[in-house]
């Protein structure tokens, strides 16, 4: 079998001595675990090593850590991939190396938590403090029906992908936001309150939007680095329901936040729309209003300085500054004219691929260009919805049959 090195970054707050590496050889198979190999440590040579774990099948959540630089579950990380991180990204351990007899496997606790001992970090001061943040219940509409309430398909297709989160914190470990701002809502609370906006028997949908766009540290401080969705192992993708959350509070229900991200997304789409591209000095006036707005004014007279920077050191011009180079295309005129003409915004959750029990693509059948439209408009009625690669939003419509 192969020999891996080891490596545990260990801590004992009653101690009184800082953090320090213990390192241990392993020899076991490629495809066992980083908790196997964590446990062996602890059952044959230092029964002192502090892990969380309960279910060892990826479910429970408990077994967070970071190996080699990327947050996971240490029960369903095998000793090769682990390892083979090390290779293809060059990740630097601290000590040690390849020379130290077989591949080296560093295991840290998650990061933007505190840590209690060893591996173990403290969700309850971080994680589960922010999870309530959220509100994480269904607050029922009233009046209570009779029976059990019937929810549409769609919607439970819509939040399947939320609820699939195991509370594990290796989203938390890995956002960026949190290490600049601790007070961040966070990815896994956010993916959570979506769970209670997409469904349609929450009371709440515009209370819970407007709260969370209100905050300065709510959905609008997320700075998309897309780590949350690379580390979470279930595939909740938790940006990507942030920015769903965003959709609807800004597209649904127009909520204009005191922090100005309803207003700086809107500008966005100006200036690409004016321009074909984006036109980045323009971006902070259209961001509050356009050049003469009152309240782009203290805006504008704050960037001053870093506009006088960036002149001196040659990294804009007046001449780009004050003219647009750049003009829309017929064609994204046409494309901001296709979405504008919409009716209606369908926007379904899109892990779930496919019809049930649909036969395979036939040899040489390509898909449409246009897969959105073309599924939308042949989909079978009594069927469940299709739903195209992620990023896409579909149009799809199920039989009335259908229930939960």
């Amino acid at each position: 079998m192969p020999e891996y090195t080891l490596r545990i970054r260990r801590y004992d707050p009653q101690s009184g001595e800082a953090a320090y590496w213990d390192e241990h050889k392993v020899d076991l198979g490629a495809s066992n675990s980083v908790l196997d190999a964590i446990l062996k440590v602890r059952d044959e040579v230092d029964g002192s090593v502090g892990i969380r774990c309960s279910c060892q099948q990826a479910i429970c959540g408990s077994c967070g850590v970071r190996m080699n630089g990327k947050p996971g579950l240490a029960c369903n990380t095998h000793l090769d991939e682990a390892a083979a991180r090390m290779h293809a990204t060059g990740w630097n351990p601290a000590q040690g190396g390849e020379g130290g007899g077989g591949d080296v496997i560093e295991v840290e606790p998650m990061g933007n938590m505190p840590v209690i001992r060893d591996l173990i970090v403290d969700m309850d001061a971080v994680h589960w403090k922010k999870i309530q943040r959220v509100t994480p219940y269904l607050i029922n509409k009233e009046p209570v029906p009779e029976r059990e309430y019937i929810v549409p398909h769609e919607n439970m297709v819509d939040v399947t992908q939320t609820m699939a989160c195991i509370q594990c914190g290796a989203c938390v470990s890995d956002c960026l936001s949190m290490e600049i701002d601790p007070l961040f809502v966070g990815p896994a609370a956010l993916a959570k309150a979506y769970r209670f906006v997409g469904d349609p028997r929450d009371a709440e949908h515009y209370e819970r939007l407007k709260d969370l766009s209100e905050d300065e540290h709510g959905l609008y401080d997320c700075t998309h680095c897309f780590n949350c969705i690379d580390a979470c192992p279930k595939d909740v993708a938790p940006m990507s329901q942030i920015m769903r959350l965003r959709r609807k509070a800004g597209s649904d229900h127009e909520i204009e936040d005191r922090n100005n991200g309803y207003r700086h997304e809107h500008a966005f789409v100006k200036n690409v729309r004016r321009n074909g591209l984006l036109h980045e000095s323009d971006l902070l006036s259209d961001s509050y209003g356009g050049k003469f707005h009152p309240r782009a004014a203290p805006e504008l007279l704050s960037s001053l300085p870093t506009a006088a920077t960036a002149l001196a050191r040659g990294k804009m011009s007046l001449g780009k500054v004050l003219l647009h180079q750049h003009k829309a295309s017929k064609e994204v005129k046409k494309l901001f004219d296709v979405i504008d003409g919409q009716t209606e915004r369908v926007e379904l959750n899109l892990w779930v691929v496919g019809y049930e029990d649909e036969p395979d693509e036939s040899p040489g059948e390509q898909s449409p260009p246009n897969v959105a439209e073309a599924e939308a408009s042949t989909a079978p009625q009594d069927k469940s919805p299709t739903f195209p690669a992620p990023g896409v939003q579909a149009q799809s419509s199920s039989s009335e049959s259908e229930k939960p």
